[in-house]
Order: structure tokens, then C-alpha cells, then sequence
């Protein structure tokens, strides 16, 4: 099989590059941070660069890519840990790209694609963990239109965002709902994360939607999956970018007189991160390859991915920390700034023993050597 990237998706890789690297230096991460975590600057500058609109075909508006390109996008802002949600923008894309109706479509596709409109995921609720398929959030329809009542948490830039995605239970089955934030019934409650991001809780009273679909549980699946696919090639850049800074430390730190890169014992240490780093690319791509695949072989390859880039993330995370000693943990210096980055990764859409469960339950067929 052939894992060499297309001429252009290396021409995409190199100029989300150069946009992290001089548009988006770690000086440029802090200020925002400080500021509240989310930056529409930022995120227009990243729409313009066409990167909204990735999982938006063309006669939308937008670029027509597939999952490898999304990957190559996600794993450079990863390098820079960009705190702007563009898995948000690629969820929004291609949920309502597949289960909108056209007049849905072409009201807020073009839109997407443009960063004007900020659609963001609104699934999570306290009590349920990482279940998708159970909601105490309700709709109920009054002649064509819809109202959902309810409270969903930890939604990504939830009050700057101007719309949300929201599952709900209409006729006692699970369906999906486009909500905006401007309507009538509509309060959110924002705060900081703690990887510097921002999130909020969003209150609905009996709030006016648009139904997106019925199939609401094969939606939010196809949504979260396109999420952990995002996230896995986010943290695969925010390793690379852990392991180099931690390397470059080790080569010029000196302790007793010599650099610690020359004590054998730290270089196994820094071996076995570069052993993880590879590992959770290869289920980065494996995640990325397997995104357009039937649903049942899509959620369980997501499940998979997601496990083993949640104990690569762990590993790294931590280990960059150790490798650095005491200046490691400061908020000035960029390896805390990873560090949470990538604990806050590992569990976002699951975590990684929920995601050990995930494999097991779709394995009962198989496992065992009585099977």
C-alpha cells in the first residue's frame, strides 16, 4: 500500500505550516489564551485559508477533500496546539453536507465555508459519560417546527459559536437538530479550559431547531468519529512538536558537566517517545483511512485509534515533563502548554479506558481461544 502524500497534500501540509509557524507563534497562543481561549481573528484567517470548507464539496462553497487531507491539516495545528476548533468547522461540513435537506444546505454550508458561521457539536451531558445513545435533552414538534428543551456541557467555544448541533430525543428515538445561538430559549454559560481552549455550558427552554435528521444516532456517530480522527492527528503533531522541543533541551541542558543527551539512560527514554509518536501516527492514518468506511468497521477502528493515541499522548505528555525537570511544569515555558494540550486530547470523545471498553465490546465475536 502506498502512504506517500499527494503533491497536493503536501502543498495543503506546507501552508498550514507556515500559517502555525508565523502566524501563530506561542507568544501569539498566549495572548488568546489570556484572552478567553478563542480568537475570531484566527479563525477567519484559518477559513481563508480555505480550511472551513475542507469536507464541503465544491458546489457548496467549499474545497471538496476527503479524510488524508484532514488529517495532514489537523496534525500541523496540532504542532502548534491551535486553540481554534477547526474539527468543529469539519464536523459541521460534512454532517450537514449528508444529512441536511437542500434548503438547510444552502443557507449554512456556504457560510461554513467562509468561517462566518461557527457550527459547533453540542452532545455531552453530566450523567452520561461518553454514551451517544442516550439524551435527556427533548424535542417536541409543534406542526413543522421543533423546540428543544434541555442542557448540554463542555460545548467547544459554546458562547461564541453560532449555532450548535444538538442531539435530542424526538418520539422516543435519538435525532439531530441545528440550533442557533441567537434564538429565543438559548443561554450559554462560557469558561476556560484547561488546555487554554474555552467551552461552555448551554442551557435550551424551549428553544426553536431545525431537524436534521432522524437517524440521529448514525449522525452524532458519523460526527464523533470525524471528531476522534481530527483529535488523533492533533495529537500526533503535538507529540512531534514535544519530542523535537524536549530533544533540542536534552542537546543543550548540561548537568555534572555534560549534556544530558549523553546519558544513556535518558536517550532510552527519549527512544521509547519517539516509539510512541510512530505508533499513534500509524493509527492516526489507520483512524483517517477507515473515516469513509461502513459504520460498524468506522466505529471500531475509531475506538482502536483512539486507544493507543491515548496512551502515546499519556506517555509523551509525561515524559516531555520529566525530560525537562522543574522548568517543565512552568506556564512560561511551551512543554506545560503541550503537556495539558495533550491530556485534555486524550479525553475529549472518549477517554482511553472507555475506549479499551469500546474495543472489547466489538471484539466478543472473535476474542478468546474457545471462540
Amino acid at each position: 500500500m502506498d502512504f506517500d502524500f499527494s503533491d497536493d497534500q503536501e502543498q495543503l501540509r506546507e501552508a498550514v505550516r507556515k500559517w502555525v509557524d508565523k502566524a501563530y507563534t506561542f507568544e501569539r497562543r498566549r495572548a488568546i489564551e489570556q484572552a478567553g481561549g478563542f480568537d475570531r481573528t484566527a479563525w477567519n484567517e484559518l477559513a481563508e485559508l480555505g480550511l472551513c470548507g475542507l469536507y464541503v464539496g465544491e458546489e457548496d462553497g467549499g474545497m471538496g477533500m476527503g479524510p488524508v487531507e484532514g488529517m495532514v491539516v489537523m496534525e500541523e495545528l496540532g504542532r502548534g496546539i491551535v486553540l481554534e476548533p477547526l474539527a468543529q468547522a469539519l464536523m459541521a461540513g460534512a454532517v450537514l453536507t449528508g444529512y441536511a435537506d437542500d434548503a438547510t444546505k444552502a443557507h449554512w454550508l456556504p457560510q461554513v465555508c467562509s468561517g462566518e458561521a461557527l457550527i459547533v457539536l453540542a452532545y455531552q451531558e453530566r450523567g452520561q459519560r461518553y454514551r451517544l445513545d442516550a439524551s435527556a435533552c427533548t424535542a417536541k414538534a409543534a406542526g413543522e417546527a421543533y423546540h428543544l428543551s434541555g442542557a448540554k456541557s463542555v460545548v467547544p467555544v459554546g458562547d461564541h459559536a453560532d449555532a450548535f448541533l444538538v442531539p435530542a430525543m424526538l418520539e422516543g428515538s435519538l435525532a439531530l437538530f441545528l440550533v442557533e445561538r441567537s434564538a429565543k430559549g438559548v443561554q450559554t454559560r462560557g469558561y476556560g479550559t484547561q488546555d487554554g481552549g474555552r467551552a461552555a455550558e448551554l442551557q435550551l427552554q424551549d428553544a426553536p431547531a431545525t431537524l436534521l435528521t432522524r437517524h440521529g444516532l448514525t449522525a452524532l456517530e458519523h460526527a464523533v468519529d470525524i471528531g476522534i480522527a481530527a483529535v488523533c492527528a492533533q495529537a500526533v503533531g503535538a507529540m512531534d512538536k514535544s519530542l523535537a522541543a524536549t530533544a533540542e533541551y536534552m542537546n543543550t541542558r548540561k548537568q555534572f558537566g555534560a549534556t544530558l543527551s549523553s546519558f544513556q539512560a535518558l536517550r532510552h527514554r527519549a527512544a521509547d517517545m519517539k516509539m510512541q509518536v510512530e505508533l499513534g501516527r500509524s493509527m492516526s492514518y489507520y483512524a483517517s483511512l477507515k473515516l469513509n468506511a461502513p459504520a460498524a468497521e468506522r466505529r471500531a477502528a475509531m475506538a482502536r485509534a483512539k486507544y493507543q493515541l491515548g496512551q502515546s499522548m499519556r506517555f509523551v505528555g509525561q515524559q516531555a515533563v520529566q525530560l525537562h525537570g522543574g522548568i517543565g511544569v512552568t506556564n512560561e515555558y511551551m512543554i506545560s502548554h503541550y503537556f495539558k494540550a495533550l491530556t485534555q486530547m486524550e479525553i475529549s470523545y472518549g477517554d482511553s479506558l472507555h475506549q479499551l471498553g469500546e474495543v472489547s465490546a466489538r471484539m466478543q465475536d472473535t476474542a478468546g481461544v474457545f471462540a
